[in-house]
């Protein structure tokens, strides 16, 4: 019998909700605000059906272009061929999440800013780029006291 190319097919394991996750959708997934310019990470809630995206964007990060009272609708580019197609997909609140991939940023354009600010008024410069993590710095090893030691196995002995 072949196989079937349904809309879900082959997303067992991809749907499937997480441990002590399953039953209704919580109420605060309802009350988060999304606005036009968000960046939002699509996973597919399996307890709501409507609104939800095909598998291919499961998983992929867009940009909110519309907002309506229930839905969103989200840009993602779709590698077709050799080139970048801009997909818009509607997607209703449970299937999406704001993305953490800003977060990193943001904090890093905080701090450097209060560098900035404590740096200008002491009247020196500071470097506020990020720095690649260097070596460690080198340890002296002392092998004075340590003789070489000779390893050879164990007979062999039957407790019979």
């Amino acid at each position: 019998m072949p196989h079937s190319f349904g809309y879900r097919a082959r997303t067992r394991h991809m749907f499937k909700r997480g441990f002590k996750e399953s039953g209704p959708v919580k109420m605060s997934t309802y009350l988060i605000t999304y606005r036009v310019g968000d960046i939002v990470d699509i996973k597919a809630n399996a307890a709501q059906q409507k609104g939800m995206p095909h598998k291919y964007y499961h998983g992929r990060t867009g940009i909110i272009y519309n907002v309506t009272p229930a839905a969103v609708g989200v840009i993602v580019y779709k590698i077709v061929g050799n080139r970048y197609i801009e997909k818009r997909v509607n997607l209703r609140v449970e299937h999406i999440r704001h993305s953490k991939c800003r977060q990193e940023f943001l904090d890093r354009v905080k701090t450097n800013h209060d560098a900035h600010v404590v740096a200008k008024e002491k009247g020196e410069r500071v470097n506020l780029r990020r720095i690649p993590a260097l070596p460690r710095e080198a340890r002296k090893v002392s092998t004075s006291d340590n003789l070489p030691t000779t390893l050879v196995p164990q007979p062999y002995d039957t407790t019979i």
